[in-house]
């Protein structure tokens, strides 16, 4: 199986978490996953509505050997506005694995719900939001591991023609959250940004800003999770779902009105402001990791070589303002104060 992304230097997931993992785990390992899975893709693309049900699926693949292995699960369209059949041809996918019914050994045991990213409209897309999923695991040990695919989707009436596609697998939230050895904040305890762990804060809100991402609040809890090691700790914000992110560039992606850009291919830092040394250190942070950041996107086989200078010139344009004084001042710091008073001034604190 193709190699298709290995760091030159090992970032903090890479590191602490991996070590703790058995080497057979679904994400312990780079290399591109391939099965197929049959399912009666009729019935399962039409259920796109908020009654969604799971429909009986196999899916297949080769092991180590060159045996074919079967394992049964139940699949079910989700997502919000990938879902809609207007923007998504075809949607994103969530995997129930039926646990009792798994052969033994296979590199799916010990999973439950694995929620399956496709390819959408085009490969590129699904393969540079994968991409971005690469990068934060080199900045953060706290962030959702992720493993390539090769989807062979087969009709299991015959019906629809055989498709071979991307996509990609995300780990489970409790996974992440027991590997990392960190416990999952219920998503009902509304926390501010104010109160996370602040380089944990400051590391998320520069990487949301070079990837071109305003598709995020933490205290609403959109497409953030927070792990903690108790109750009384701060709070370490978690990233995921990437499509909107400038760098990525799906076409279906558009900036709400209010955020006053026209573009979500245009950076607009969404924070607040952060002591300078906070600042300085997660710049530093960010320039020591930019060979291996580079790197996931140049070692990429399936990506095109036109997403590729696409993403590259999109890295290099973030490098230049964070190592510009006055863009960096302009652009960031300058920013992130105008939204903290905004902050205080809606809160009634001032």
């Amino acid at each position: 199986m193709a190699q298709v992304y290995q760091t030159k230097k090992p970032g903090i997931a890479a590191q602490q978490g991996e070590q703790a993992y058995k080497s057979k785990d679904l994400f312990s390992e780079d290399s591109l996953l391939k099965f197929t899975l049959v399912v009666n893709y009729q019935k399962l693309l039409k259920d796109r509505g908020e009654e969604r049900k799971y429909h009986a699926a196999t899916l297949s693949y080769a092991d180590s050997t060159g045996a074919k292995v079967n394992v049964p699960l139940r699949v079910m369209v989700r997502g919000n506005r990938r879902r809609d059949a207007s923007v998504c041809r075809f949607p994103p996918l969530m995997l129930n694995l039926v646990r009792k019914q798994m052969p033994k050994g296979t590199i799916f045991e010990g999973q439950n719900k694995l929620k399956l990213v496709t390819h959408c409209i085009d490969d590129d897309y699904v393969i540079k939001e994968y991409l971005v999923y690469k990068v934060y695991n080199i900045l953060a040990e706290e962030s959702f591991r992720v493993r390539l695919c090769q989807v062979t989707y087969q009709d299991s009436t015959g019906r629809r023609k055989e498709e071979v596609r991307y996509a990609f697998l995300i780990e489970d939230d409790k996974a992440m959250a027991k590997r990392t050895k960190l416990k999952l904040i219920p998503a009902k305890r509304v926390i501010g940004m104010a109160h996370m762990e602040q380089k944990a804060m400051a590391r998320l809100a520069l990487f949301q800003y070079m990837i071109g991402n305003t598709d995020w609040s933490v205290p609403y809890r959109h497409n953030i999770e927070l792990l903690a090691p108790d109750s009384l700790s701060a709070p370490i914000p978690v990233p995921f779902d990437f499509d909107y992110a400038g760098i990525v560039g799906a076409p279906y992606a558009t900036p709400p009105p209010e955020l006053g850009i026209k573009s979500v291919k245009q950076r607009l830092y969404r924070a607040y402001e952060f002591p300078e040394n906070v600042l300085r250190e997660m710049v530093n942070t960010f320039n020591s990791y930019r060979t291996p950041i580079y790197a996931v996107y140049r070692q990429c086989e399936p990506l095109s070589k036109s997403a590729l200078r696409q993403s590259i010139s999109y890295l290099d344009s973030f490098y230049e303002i964070i190592n510009h004084p006055r863009k960096f001042e302009r652009e960031i710091v300058k920013v992130g104060e105008r939204n903290q008073k905004a902050y205080v001034t809606v809160r009634g604190l001032k």
